[in-house]
Order: structure tokens, then sequence, then C-alpha cells
């Protein structure tokens, strides 16, 4: 079966060997008659590939033993609240609010913080650069400094994470990595927490990732609820309420598939950022080296997993998005608020498909000539 060639920002593309490895344990996993989605989250069976999926996830992203994973729900929504009820102690913290996403995240931590400071902003060029950190004016005592690492629908990306240390900031710093986890490696030397819904890039939507440094467990807000109560969620092992387990079956499934990955002499995620680079190289050369489409976002800060790109001549836009599902190119309508097409070239997305995608441009193009 030839599958199309799926580019949605999210919830998105699952690798094939995935999807086809829990259809075939649908309706019994390992030989124990359940499938997945009956198990009791505490029992053995579940036990277990919660334990697995923990284990591949510290392996692949190198995650210090200073660090705990919590599984968790709500999405990268959810954990906009949930991050100021656990680090804000009531006190202020800091946004660089590069996109619609650290927008919102700003926005949330107002109901929890005793003041919200925006330290750099991009939004004054349209969200098409990364403020230099030089000139991020961070708060002295700032309880943490947030960022969203890759902005899914602007396709703006950090390429380095800031060194807070650097700029004289002592505030952890807190990375909504949602569009780009497992994509390229992480240099937690320089992080507090992470956290991101798995629905881009790890498996389906249900399921949050947090990545949390010891020291910041313990400080939540008496209105914290226990559900989101990092250092509750840490010391159950994330079985404090029911976990989404299908999200975590899927996810580690997802983690299995990252190891098996290879490009040369690299495996696992730095193959993956391997591949990544080559997909985007790939996508943005063809854009810029044409007359009929445009990316607006400045060279040095371009998302490789989310490509925003515009008709120079929208009026063709439709006619544009029928062909491509023609084609078998799905998803490619930019978001709402921005307009235009979008393509996001997560890990599942092979170098094929963005050469497909490419083929396709370039035929439109020509029609329209």
């Amino acid at each position: 079966m030839n599958r199309p060639y799926n580019f949605s920002a999210g919830p998105a593309a699952i690798p094939e060997e995935v999807l086809q490895q829990a259809a075939a344990e649908m309706l019994d996993w390992h030989g124990s008659g359940m499938g997945v989605m009956e198990m009791s989250h505490r029992g053995k069976e579940f036990i277990a590939i919660y334990e697995q999926a923990e284990a591949d996830l510290r392996e692949l992203l190198a995650i210090p033993p200073g660090f705990r994973i919590l599984f968790m729900q709500g999405g990268g929504i959810a954990e906009n609240a949930i991050v100021p009820l656990n680090l804000s102690r009531a006190a202020t913290v800091d946004f660089v609010v590069t996109g619609s996403w650290s927008q919102k995240s700003r926005k949330e931590a107002q109901k929890y913080a005793a003041e919200v400071r925006t330290a750099a902003s991009s939004e004054e060029g349209g969200f098409t650069t990364l403020p230099d950190p030089a000139t991020w004016q961070l708060s002295r005592g700032a309880s943490y400094v947030h960022v969203c690492s890759n902005e899914t629908i602007h396709g703006i990306e950090f390429q380095e994470l800031p060194d807070l240390r650097a700029l004289g900031c002592d505030a952890p710093l807190v990375v909504d990595f949602s569009s780009h986890v497992a994509s390229r490696p992480v240099d937690w030397s320089r992080v507090g927490l992470a956290f991101g819904g798995a629905q881009k890039n790890i498996g389906p939507a249900g399921l949050t990732l947090g990545v949390v440094r010891e020291d910041l467990l313990g400080h939540a807000l008496p209105i914290c609820p226990s559900a989101f109560d990092y250092k509750i969620v840490a010391d159950n092992q994330s079985m404090y309420n029911t976990p989404p387990t299908w999200g975590v079956y899927m996810a580690g499934l997802t983690f299995q598939w990252l190891k098996r990955q290879r490009e040369g002499d690299a495996t696992g995620v730095a193959a993956m950022e391997r591949r990544n680079i080559a997909k985007a190289k790939l996508f943005y050369d063809y854009i810029d080296g044409s007359q009929f489409y445009v990316n607006k976002v400045a060279a040095n800060c371009r998302s490789r997993m989310n490509v925003p790109f515009f008709l120079r001549d929208e009026s063709r836009n439709e006619a544009f998005l029928a062909g491509a599902k023609e084609r078998g190119l799905l998803q490619l309508k930019g978001h709402k608020s921005v307009g235009g097409m979008r393509a996001s070239l997560y890990n599942a997305m092979p170098l094929a498909g963005v050469q497909a995608l490419v083929d396709y441009m370039r035929d439109f193009e020509r029609t329209c000539a």
C-alpha cells in the first residue's frame, strides 16, 4: 500500500512501521490476551511498557540522571498553566515571545504569576526573526525564563538554546519543545524544564512529556491540582492518576523506531538530525530559488520541522491544494492566523516525501507560467 505523504502540523504522521506494529498488537499484546487500551495501568504488562518507554526516551535524548521524566496529559496548552503553577512561586517570570505559542504561554501565565514580563519579542517584525539574546531584558530574580524553541505556526526555530548563565541570569530555562522534540539533541546543561505534546513528533494526541530538573520539584502553588503537581507526578512514576496508556505505548514504539534509525555512523536522534537537515535544505533551497513561492523567515532561524510558505499569487491557493491532494500530498494548508501553506517535515516524513512535494510545486509553477 502506497500511503499519501501527510504534512500535517499535528496530530501528525506516525512512522508506518509503528502503525503496523500497533495494528498487529491491537487485540493481543505479547500474548497477554489484552490490547494495551484494555490493560490496568498498574498491571505488570503496562508497567513493562512504561518502564521501557521511559528508559528509551532517556537514552535517545541523553537526559541526565538529575532530571525526572513525566508522562502527563493536557498537551502544551495545559502545560501553559501547569508550568507557572509549579515554577512561578507566585513571583516574576520572563517570556521571550517569538510566535503564537509563546504568546499563548505568556497569556496563561498571567493567571498564576505575580508578574509576567516580556524579556524580548519579535512580534513587531511579524515573527520572522529571533531576538538576539544579547538584547534580552531579563528580570533579576525571575522564577524562570520561558522560550518556545520551535514555533509550529510561524516556522521559527532556535538553532541553539540560549545560555542564560552567559547572559547573567541564574533562572531556570523553560522550553516548550513540542514540535521538534527528538528531531535534534538537547543541551540539558541549559534547561530547567522541557515539555511538549506528543502529537507532532513522537506519537498520538493525548500524551504530554515533561522533563524536569529535580531541584525544581516541590514548589507548586497551593492552588495547583494534585494531578498537575510535578513532584507528586514524579514521586508516583506518572501513575498518580491513570496515564494516557495508549499514548505512552505508541510513544514507546516510536522511541524504538528512532533507536533503529541510521544515517552513516549516526544513530537515533543524531541520525534524525542529519536526515532533518537534508529534508529542510532540499525544501528551502527550492523555495529560495523560485520566483513563484516565498518563505518570509530569516535564514538563521528557519524551522527544520515547520515550513510556512506562500504563493506569490495567492489567488491560486485553492488550485494548489487541490492539485497536491491529487498527487497524494496532504494537509498543506497554512494555519488560519498566518494563511498560505505550511509543510511539516517531522521525523516520520521521509526525504522522498519532501522530494515529491518539491516535484509537485515545480510542476504547478510550470503549469501556471
